[in-house]
């Protein structure tokens, strides 16, 4: 079997800047996955949007930031990622590694530029059929990545269709 590539999908307040959740898979095809604990000053803002969560949700459900990188790096160090979403998917990576002063080690590529032979629209498409075939959420982090590494299996001829 091919090496599978990293997908990675992050979860943002209506905003669009507060990472809340992520995930992404690993070179097994396992997908982990967590909510993040917001910064205080992440949390300034008067209009601050926790999407469908409550603070004391992330709080005591999610890790830290700074456990969030560790984990990443340690999956997926200098890895170039797919994902549905690059530039939202970069924001919510940028304030995680801006937080702390780093520079982000994963670079992030469209999950489309992966299938040179369908067009970005016939991927779109087949990846929302497959969130309706498999009952996911589209702006879940967990169900993106699982629709991602299921759309490639199904592309790639890695797996049963």
């Amino acid at each position: 079997m091919a090496d599978m590539p990293g997908f990675i999908a992050v979860e943002t307040g209506d905003d669009g800047g507060l990472p809340l959740a992520i995930a992404w898979t690993l070179p097994d095809g396992r997908v982990k996955h967590t909510l993040i604990q917001p910064e205080d000053d992440w949390l300034d803002a008067e209009t601050v949007s926790l999407g469908e969560y409550s603070l004391e949700e992330l709080n005591s459900m999610g890790v830290s930031p700074l456990d969030v990188i560790r984990e990443l790096e340690n999956d997926h160090c200098s890895d170039t990622l797919y994902t549905a979403g690059v530039g939202d998917d970069e924001a919510a990576l940028s304030r995680l590694f801006d937080t702390y002063g780093l520079d982000p080690f994963v670079e992030l590529a469209p999950a489309e530029s992966l299938y040179g032979a369908l067009s970005p629209g016939d991927w779109a498409r087949a990846r929302g059929e497959l969130f309706g075939e498999l009952g996911l959420e589209p702006m879940r982090p967990e169900h993106e990545v699982e629709v991602m590494l299921h759309l490639h299996q199904r592309l790639g001829g890695h797996g049963d269709d």
